[in-house]
């Protein structure tokens, strides 16, 4: 027989899509996110929301005395997993619900959201650049914070940025397209944060990509539209007469590459990083999938081959491992080396030795790899028991140590370190302790953390 309830308590059932309901008892003097944190340890799930028969979602702040609710009222219990996003060098956790929010790193480039977070709710999507980040909310305005001369300070056209429907960066600057496909600029005026010249030809845009210092925008008619540094991407003139029916844009800090209609390859920006492909474009045909490093760019064709182009020294020369790249079926990238999965779940890597391009130590735990994940200057693995293997630069994400053994579901990067989403919930950090490795930085979840607001994991990210 069950305990009597007291007469200051309430009784709840609630149930996750096919799972039977469960009862429990929370005090009437609590909030929804005591009852959240019930259901949590009930069903043995993080990150769950509350949702009213009638489908509404249930503030964790508000109070179970006051809701209006009976005694015996059934919810819903829906599962959700927390979103990450990266600047160079700090973490942004957005928790079950657009909230609350948890960040950590350096403070002046998005570690520190004390700014803005009284105004960070319902937050829907967020976008990182290398110094700032940009967040949209449920009516699609945006708040950005970090450093402002780099898009953290989007007030001077924060009058225009209504109806956001996407955002993209590149170092120092945001372009976000609206929902009449119009394109809204900020940030360093030299890194794509003026798009003036060219306002008037960005209608029906489609999709943003960014290098370091430039933008370019696909046109419904698969055209293509840039702006920024002219060096480094924002001048296409030389090749505009072939950039028709684009699919897809690739970048890597210097240079654009896209795939047209026909499978074919188009380059431009510096031709030393990844702009200049004639020496691979008799083999370019087919193409299926590009990935880029900061400097040199590799195209998986059809056959499962790899082509590779750009600076020699950072992937783009794959002479000495051509034999090895045959039925690829990923490519992932540091800033200078490339890691491809093989049809075997091993994996093959060519670049610089310090900063990825050297799997050797490691070769023999390269099995059964089911993901590549990758910061700067390191790359790592999941394997099919969920755990983790990584090489690279061992002060920047190379050496996993603190986490060994640990079942990982997601991790995530900035330039300098890696979170990792563990099975119970929690975050797990390691790699440059100033830039978003710190070990203070682990958070048990953000659905545990109730209706309280967690705005600073560590200190550590301050210069």
């Amino acid at each position: 027989m069950e305990n009597p309830i007291p007469n200051n308590w309430v009784m709840r059932k609630l149930r996750i899509c096919n799972i039977p309901y469960k009862t429990f008892s929370v005090s009437q003097s609590g909030t929804f996110a005591d009852l959240n944190i019930a259901a949590q340890k009930s069903f043995g799930q993080n990150f769950l929301r509350l949702v009213t028969p009638e489908g509404r979602l249930l503030d964790p702040a508000d109070s179970l005395r006051f809701s209006g609710l009976n005694n015996g009222d059934t919810f819903a219990a829906v599962a959700q997993q927390p979103k990450v996003a990266a600047t160079s060098s700090a973490f942004v956790l957005l928790c079950v619900g657009g909230d609350r929010i948890v960040t950590w790193g350096h403070r002046d480039h998005g570690g520190d959201i004390s700014r803005v977070q009284d105004q960070l709710r319902n937050v829907q999507q967020i976008c990182g650049a290398a110094d700032a980040f940009a967040a949209i909310l449920a009516e699609r305005s945006v708040m950005t914070w970090g450093d402002q001369d780099s898009g953290g300070d989007s007030s001077e056209v924060s009058d225009r940025l209504r109806n956001v429907q996407q955002i993209c960066g590149t170092c120092s600057a945001f372009a976000a397209i609206l929902a009449d496909e119009t394109v809204v600029t900020w940030g360093h005026l030299d890194y794509g944060g003026d798009s003036s010249e060219v306002q008037d030809q960005l209608r029906s845009v489609q999709q943003i990509c960014g290098t370091a210092h430039a933008f370019a925008a696909i046109l419904a008619d698969g055209s293509v539209v840039t702006w920024g540094h002219p060096d480094y991407g924002g001048d296409s003139s030389e090749v505009q007469d072939q950039l028709s029916n684009v699919q897809e844009i690739f970048r890597t800090e210097f240079a654009f590459a896209v795939i047209l209609a026909d499978e074919t390859v188009v380059t431009w920006g510096h031709p030393d990083y990844g702009g200049d492909s004639s020496r691979g474009q008799g083999q370019l045909r087919n193409v299926k999938q590009i990935c880029g490093t900061e400097h040199a760019f590799a195209a998986i064709l059809a056959d499962e081959t790899v082509v590779t182009w750009g600076h020699p020294s950072y992937g783009g020369d794959s002479s000495e491992v051509q034999d090895q790249l045959r039925n690829v079926q990923q490519i992932c990238r540091t800033a200078f080396a490339f890691a491809a999965i093989l049809p075997d779940e091993s994996v093959v890597t060519r670049g610089h030795p310090h900063y990825g391009g050297d799997s050797s130590e490691v070769q023999d735990q390269l099995t059964n790899v089911q993901g590549i994940f990758r910061a700067e200057f390191a790359f790592g693995v999941i394997l099919a028991d969920e755990t983790v293997v990584t090489w690279g630069h061992p002060d920047y994400g190379g050496d996993i140590s603190r986490v060994q053994d640990q079942h990982v579901q997601e991790i995530f990067r900035t330039e300098f370190a890696f979170a990792a989403i563990l099975a119970d919930g929690s975050v797990v950090t390691w790699g440059d302790q100033g830039k978003g490795g710190a070990p203070e930085s682990k958070v048990s979840s953000c659905a545990s953390n109730g209706s309280r607001r967690v705005t600073r994991v560590s200190e550590s990210g301050q210069k």
